[in-house]
C-alpha cells in the first residue's frame, strides 16, 4: 500500500505523534526528555514551527504545530534524526529510535485545535501518570504546566497566545487559572482514561465522519473542512506530478530555511569583507567558506549539497570536512568564535 500523501501548506495546524521502535521507549530518563525539548527548540529555530502543545511520554510524544512554510516533513525530518542520534550517542545504541513513519494529521482551527490542545494536555491523565486529585500540572513533561506558569519561564519555541484566546482566557493570572480549570472539567477521577477524548467531554466539533478523529484518520474538524483540504490534495497532487515530469524533485530546502540560510550567507560575506563573486576564487576549504558554513548548517535545515553549492566549496564530502575542521576550531579559537556570533546576531531570521 502506498503511503499517505502528506498535505503541506503556509500556516497548517498539525497534530503529530510518533512512537518508539516496536513500541519501546524513546525516553529513558528526565536527561533524554530535556534533550528532545532541546532538539524541538531547534528543529523550531531552523523550520520556522509553532508549537502550540506538547507532551512527552515514556514511548511517544505528540505535538500541536503550526507551520508557517509548507515544510513539515524537513522539519519534523530534522527534529526526530537529530534526537535520535544524540540518544544512539548517549546510551550507546546503534539504528532507529522511531517506529516508522510520524503521523500528521491536519487541524481545523477553533473548536478543534482546542480540543486537540486539551487532548494533549490530559494525556498523562489517560494513562495515569496523574494521582486521583492531584493538580494537572503535576506531570512536568507537557506544555500545560508552561500555561499555567508565569510567561517568563516558558521555552521560547512554545507559543501559548493562541491556545489562551481559543478558551478565552487572558495571559494573566486569573486567566490562566481559568484555562486549568476547564481542563480539570473535563477529568472524571472514576473514569480518568475518557478525559480529553470525544467521547469524555460535550464540546468536541459535531460527530464526523469515522476518519476523522483526534488521533486517526487524516483530518480532525468540519467535513467543509476537510471538503477544502480534499481540493488542496487534488491541486498539489497535479503540480507534484507536472514538476516530475519536467524533471523537478521538490525543492533542496524548505522556504523558511532557504530565505534564513541566504540571509546568514550574505551576513557572513559582509562581515568577511568578501563578495559573492569571490568565492569561486577561494579555495574550496577556505575557512571563511567553512565558518559561514558551519554557521548555515548549525541553524537552519540547508542540506551540504546546497550549501557546497553556494559557497563554491566543491564536493558534499568535502564540504563535511570543512565544516567539521571549524567546529573542532570554534572552542578554541575566540576570534572565531565572535565572528560566529556576529553573523548569528546580525543573521537571525525572524517572522
Amino acid at each position: 500500500m502506498p503511503r499517505q500523501v502528506r498535505i503541506e501548506f503556509a500556516g497548517a495546524m498539525y497534530h503529530v505523534m510518533a512512537r518508539g521502535n516496536r513500541r519501546g521507549d524513546i525516553y529513558f530518563g528526565d536527561g533524554d526528555r530535556r534533550s528532545f525539548l532541546g532538539s524541538l527548540g531547534q528543529a523550531s529555530e531552523r523550520s520556522g514551527f509553532r508549537v502550540h502543545a506538547y507532551v512527552l511520554m515514556s514511548n511517544h510524544y505528540h505535538l500541536l504545530l503550526e507551520t508557517p512554510e509548507a515544510n513539515l516533513a524537513a522539519g519534523l525530518g530534522w527534529l526526530q534524526n537529530a534526537y535520535t542520534r544524540r540518544i544512539n550517542t548517549q546510551h550507546g545504541l546503534w539504528g532507529h529510535l522511531f517506529g516508522g513513519r510520524y503521523k500528521a494529521i491536519l487541524v481545523e482551527p477553533g473548536e478543534s485545535f482546542r480540543a486537540v490542545m486539551d487532548y494533549i494536555h490530559l494525556n498523562p491523565v489517560r494513562a495515569g501518570l496523574v494521582p486521583a486529585g492531584s493538580s494537572l500540572t503535576a506531570y512536568p513533561w507537557s506544555s500545560l504546566p508552561d500555561y499555567v506558569g508565569r510567561p517568563g519561564r516558558r521555552p521560547d519555541f512554545l507559543t501559548t497566545s493562541l491556545g489562551l484566546a481559543v478558551g478565552g482566557c487572558r495571559d494573566e493570572t486569573r486567566g490562566r487559572r481559568r484555562f486549568l480549570a476547564m481542563l480539570e472539567a473535563q477529568v472524571d477521577w472514576s473514569d480518568p482514561q475518557q478525559a480529553g477524548t470525544p467521547s469524555g467531554t460535550q464540546r468536541t466539533p459535531e460527530r464526523r465522519a469515522s476518519g476523522e478523529s483526534i488521533r486517526r484518520g487524516w483530518f480532525f474538524g468540519s467535513p467543509a473542512f476537510g471538503k477544502k483540504l480534499l481540493a488542496l490534495a487534488g491541486r498539489k497532487l497535479k503540480d507534484r506530478r507536472k514538476r516530475r515530469a519536467d524533471g523537478y524533485h521538490g525543492p533542496d530546502i524548505a522556504d523558511h530555511s532557504q530565505e534564513q540560510a541566504r540571509r546568514l550567507i550574505e551576513c557572513g560575506l559582509g562581515h568577511l569583507s568578501l563578495g559573492r563573486d569571490e568565492l569561486s576564487g577561494l579555495a574550496k576549504s577556505d575557512w571563511r567558506k567553512a565558518l559561514i558554513g558551519e554557521v548555515v548548517q548549525a541553524t537552519t535545515l540547508a542540506k551540504l549539497d546546497w550549501i557546497s553549492s553556494e559557497l563554491h566549496m566543491g564536493t558534499r564530502s568535502g564540504t563535511c570536512r570543512a565544516i567539521q575542521e571549524m567546529k573542532k576550531r570554534l572552542p578554541n579559537e575566540r576570534t572565531l568564535r565572535k565572528l560566529r556570533d556576529d553573523i548569528l546576531r546580525t543573521g537571525k531570521f525572524y517572522d
